[in-house]
């Protein structure tokens, strides 16, 4: 009598270790819900892109002046570009 409960109480442990098992499993397996497109280095790279290239632009049309206009104006096209993105990377992981 006493072996039959500790065969009972064995195979009681051991079914809910693998249903526990299998949850864990089933939760680890599902698809990672982070956006590629939403890093800050992902934005520092767009933002600091579109800068040089709106400061080299700017230096070659007005000078010193110029170069800080452009970078200023590139560092807000790469903000505009990266937001822009982000929102459809999003929009696409939604559907």
């Amino acid at each position: 009598m006493q072996r039959m409960s500790v065969v009972r109480v064995l195979a009681m442990s051991l079914i809910i270790g693998l249903i526990a098992s299998s949850l864990v499993l089933s939760t680890s397996a599902k698809p990672q819900k982070s956006n590629p497109e939403a890093g800050k280095k992902k934005a520092a790279k767009r933002i600091g892109i579109g800068a040089a290239i709106g400061g080299a632009a700017g230096g070659l049309i007005g000078g010193r002046k110029g170069a800080l206009i452009g970078a200023g104006a590139g560092a807000g096209g790469g903000t505009i570009y990266h937001v822009r993105k982000k929102r459809k990377a999003a929009k696409r992981r939604r559907h």
